[in-house]
């Protein structure tokens, strides 16, 4: 069997799903060629996961050799990892050089480098795959097989609820996420993923935007306040917070991060409660769709738990899911332990809060019942294996439709782009006005 041949662009944390992916569960069908990465630091580290699984050494190389790379590698697909304003410089790029695409969320942070993509993808007949894993989730799953069956009738509004914990919430404040030239806020780097679900359940497309939100709760201005008081400008030191996180209580983060900043200058750990942090950590938004429906969304970064809930109310009823990925960040259990929830799972401590999920279903005049959810082991409560299936073995007959690809990527970011013009304008954005052709009537 001839194996895709593979090019990692990006070595941050996320690229290792992707080496154990190749290296592992699919390494019939896939190699991992080369690795595109500035740092040496980090592009060794994947490097040498890749020898001890016993493949044959990637070819190392830093991003402006990357056409040169595609051409002698002879690489048929490349994998973007890389910081989110990078994505559609390497999208194009590779696309134009002759190799197809898998990205990570979001496709692009703004309206102009999405025009760019699309321009890329129609010149050059490239497929261009987007790895939304949210929606191989299974209890995500499961709420799209209601919807989709009819049980709650037409569509009309959704109430969604995202809350991050002061673990997970923090760390897009300390991380170059903090910084919206770089990721398009929380509103595209995070709320991307929600979006997708959004449209993906409900099967109809965003035509307008109103958002509200700010800068409450991190950031200096918001410390003094407060009255915290001089902190250090990183958590690596020795004593520290619960809001600090120190790079050397981690392998993996002292690898990829601490060791290699020498190479670069980004640390990994800057105070959240520090100067030059340009993203919002509480949002609202109300967006109508082209259906009809109305999505109420909100997220808040500095919650005491994590998890989500969403009802979709419709013609013949309600659906309701609550998930519940850490009960509570309490602080015996140290500085952070599972970052991430939905990766690596809380330690269901907490009793008022338990972790768990539940799905309910209530029709106009009848008892409300429970719809079971049929879940697995790993990221995102096996979805993200399911998710790796697809993209390294290709995608089956779905009847859910969860692979996703571009024009799914554009119409996810289009909520937090048009978002984001909201917020500077203090006034609704139609997303047909955004100037990325997709999104114009008609097409």
């Amino acid at each position: 069997m001839t194996k895709t041949r593979y090019a990692l662009a990006g070595a941050g944390v996320r690229a290792q799903m992707y080496v154990e992916a190749i290296t592992g569960a699919h390494s019939e069908r896939a190699e991992l060629v080369a690795i595109v990465e500035p740092n040496p630091v980090r592009a060794a580290f994947h490097a040498a996961r890749v020898a001890e699984a016993g493949a044959p050494a990637p070819r190392l190389a830093t991003p402006d050799e990357l056409e040169q790379v595609i051409r002698d590698e002879h690489v048929d697909r490349v994998i973007i990892c890389s910081r989110d304003d990078l994505h559609a410089e390497l999208i194009v790029r590779s696309l134009e050089a002759g190799a197809d695409v898998v990205v990570e969320k979001p496709l692009t942070i703004d309206a102009a480098s999405a025009a760019r993509i699309e321009d890329a993808v129609e010149r050059t007949g490239r497929q261009v795959v987007l790895t939304f894993n949210y929606r191989y989730s299974p209890r995500n799953s499961a709420l799209r097989q209601i919807i989709q069956d009819g049980t709650i009738g037409q569509v009309t509004s959704v109430d969604f609820s995202w809350m991050l914990d002061t673990n997970h919430g923090a760390d897009y404040f300390r991380r170059w996420h903090r910084d919206k030239k770089n990721s398009g806020g929380l509103l595209v780097h995070k709320s991307s993923h929600h979006f997708d679900l959004v449209n993906w359940w409900i099967r109809s497309q965003p035509t307008r935007v109103f958002a509200s939100g700010g800068l409450r709760f991190y950031g200096a201005e918001n410390a003094a306040s407060r009255g915290l008081g001089e902190r250090p400008a990183r958590g690596t030191h020795d004593g520290g917070d619960l809001f600090e996180l120190d790079l050397r209580t981690d392998e993996r983060l002292t690898a990829l991060y601490l060791d290699a900043e020498q190479h670069d200058g980004y640390v990994r750990d800057l105070d959240v409660f520090s100067e030059g942090i340009t993203i919002e950590d509480n949002l609202a938004l109300v967006v109508d769709y082209a259906s009809g429906a109305t999505l109420s969304y909100s997220l808040n970064a500095h919650s005491p738990w994590e998890g989500y809930r969403v009802a979709v109310n419709g013609t013949l009823g309600r659906v309701e899911l609550e998930v519940i990925e850490r009960g509570a960040v309490l602080a015996g259990e140290g500085l952070h332990p599972h970052i991430d929830p939905s990766l690596s799972g809380g330690d269901g401590t907490t009793t008022l809060r338990p972790e768990g999920e539940r799905i309910l279903v209530q029709r106009h005049w009848e008892e409300a019942y429970e719809v079971p959810i049929d879940g697995g082991d790993g990221g995102h409560g096996g979805g993200d294996a399911l998710l790796l299936s697809d993209v390294f073995e290709g995608p089956g007959d779905d009847p859910l439709a969860r692979p996703a690809d571009w024009t799914d990527g554009i119409r996810s970011i289009a909520v937090g782009i048009a978002g984001n013009r909201s917020l500077e304008t203090g006034l609704p954005v139609k997303v047909d006005e955004l100037g990325i052709a997709l999104l114009e009537p008609g097409r």
